[in-house]
């Protein structure tokens, strides 16, 4: 069988390759196009990913969402490669995850996922832009059906692998920051907040459980000076959300893993390098007046009251949400009543002329789909809040921080937080969402229920340490 499948397969590409030589003949300016052959190659790509499902297709999909966020060259088609890869992933994933006998089963949590799916195709129906709104409930139910199986499958044990290669990522995805940013002076973010948002909701949970669990001084001092990296672009960012979701999750695990003492040494740092900072650029600490109108105001020369810059976009939110209290505006679209340009709208992209600043992902999932379309999200998120207090629960009892689930943990706590001043968690397009929801569900199967599990605990004594794994990484 084994040799006929061989002969088949030979068979098979020499038909094709004739095939592909007859058709060149007959219509070669197809083959001088560049967007035919940039498609051909990104399945490729796709197709390669695939079949190295457990190593290679997360950290081309999250590169290639993450790609599409930056300025980086060829941004604009990383912008179509994202929704390439994540349909991959998703129907990819799942045929991978039905043939596989160690696939992790579904649960109560995966179901109400899928009824959120349901109510945000429901909701499109109502949208003013219903085939925009339904490509996003669509987008919605590829992120779930990938997070929920391929991701899932992925990372089934190789735990370790995958948490060495995420703080690998993580702390060279700093570097790279901080020499565009503090050398280059090439804002690869664009928008401060989006780098915020980079910094603060990802490197930074991640990197402070690194550093407390490093195996080695020189790795632990390494990931140390990629965290004061961090503090210097959260400080260049002046992004209030991403430093509150920091600072909740370094508390969060200096609590949890009873480091009470690393926690004043923390702030002690914090505090020195205010004073640093306050001495090589006065200028830039004379504007801003205050550590407290830093924090609380975006503009202190303007803002008479806290969070000012986002009470006016909560007063539309909830204006429209009273307008439409049941079935919302539709699933990713805003009701901008008499503001709502001339312009034909888009049925493929979201036009930012067609939607607008909500000032929190809560609010604008409810604007999105009322009172009774965002209740599975809401049973969603609450089942999730309850996964994260037991496992946070389990992790004091042995008062030990080097369980594999801790680093997504801070990132999900992070991100919770930081999503009730910002729109993206349920905007698939962001990279932040796609990985905030691969980390959410992971951390559902990761944390224990009751005793500690062999594939979510690593011990002390470990016969391959972690950093071990980071340093042959580096190799």
């Amino acid at each position: 069988m084994t040799r006929r499948l061989q002969v088949i397969l030979l068979l098979t590409g020499l038909l094709a390759f004739g095939l592909l030589l007859a058709f060149a003949q007959r219509a070669p300016g197809l083959f001088a196009n560049t967007t035919i052959l940039g498609g051909i190659l990104a399945l490729e790509i796709a197709l390669v990913g695939l079949a190295h499902f457990d190593t290679l297709f997360f950290p081309l999909l999250i590169g290639s969402f993450l790609w599409a966020g930056t300025f980086l060259p060829f941004y604009t088609a990383a912008n179509l490669l994202r929704w390439l890869f994540l349909g991959v992933g998703a129907l990819g994933g799942f045929a991978v995850w039905t043939k596989n006998p160690r696939s992790p089963r579904f649960s109560s949590f995966h179901l109400v996922a899928l009824f959120c799916v349901a109510s945000a195709l429901v909701s499109a129906a109502v949208s003013d832009i219903p085939r925009t709104a339904l490509l996003k409930a669509a987008s919605l139910f590829l992120l779930f059906l990938y997070a929920s199986a391929g991701a899932r499958l992925a990372v089934a044990g190789r735990e370790k692998q995958f948490i060495a290669g995420l703080v690998l990522a993580c702390e060279w995805g700093v570097y790279f920051a901080a020499g565009c940013y503090l050398l280059l002076d090439f804002e690869v973010f664009g928008n401060p907040n989006a780098l915020g948002a980079a910094i603060g909701i990802v490197a930074v949970p991640v990197l402070i459980w690194a550093a407390s669990t490093a195996e080695t001084p020189a790795l632990r001092r390494r990931q140390l000076f990629a965290l004061g990296l961090c503090a210097c672009l959260l400080y260049l960012s002046n992004s209030r959300a991403s430093i509150l979701g920091a600072a909740v999750a370094i508390l969060l695990f200096t609590i949890v893993a009873r480091y009470q003492r690393l926690l004043f040494q923390w702030v002690f740092l914090g505090l020195f390098f205010l004073t640093i900072m306050a001495v090589v650029s006065p200028s830039h600490v004379d504007d801003v007046v205050s550590l407290t109108g830093r924090m609380l105001y975006k503009d202190p020369t303007a803002a008479h009251e806290i969070l000012e810059s986002r009470l006016s976009p909560w007063e539309k939110t909830l204006s429209v949400i009273q307008q439409h209290p049941w079935f919302g505006s539709g699933f990713g679209t805003s009701e901008l009543g008499a503001n709502r340009p001339n312009s034909t709208p888009s049925s493929v992209y979201t036009n930012p002329e067609w939607n607008r600043e909500h000032g929190s992902s809560y609010l604008a999932l409810a604007e999105y789909l009322g009172l009774l379309g965002i209740l599975p999200f809401l049973v969603l998120l609450l089942m999730l809040l309850h996964r994260l207090i037991r496992g946070f629960r389990h992790a004091k009892a042995d008062a030990s921080p080097a369980h594999l689930w801790i680093p997504l943990a801070l990132v999900v706590v992070a991100g919770l937080v930081h999503a009730g001043f910002e729109d993206w968690l349920f905007a698939v397009g962001s990279y932040l969402c796609v990985f905030f929801w691969v980390c959410a569900f992971l951390l559902i199967d990761l944390v224990p229920a009751a005793e500690p599990a062999k594939s979510a605990f690593l011990p002390r004594s470990a016969a391959i340490p972690l950093a071990a794994q980071v340093s042959h990484s580096l190799r």
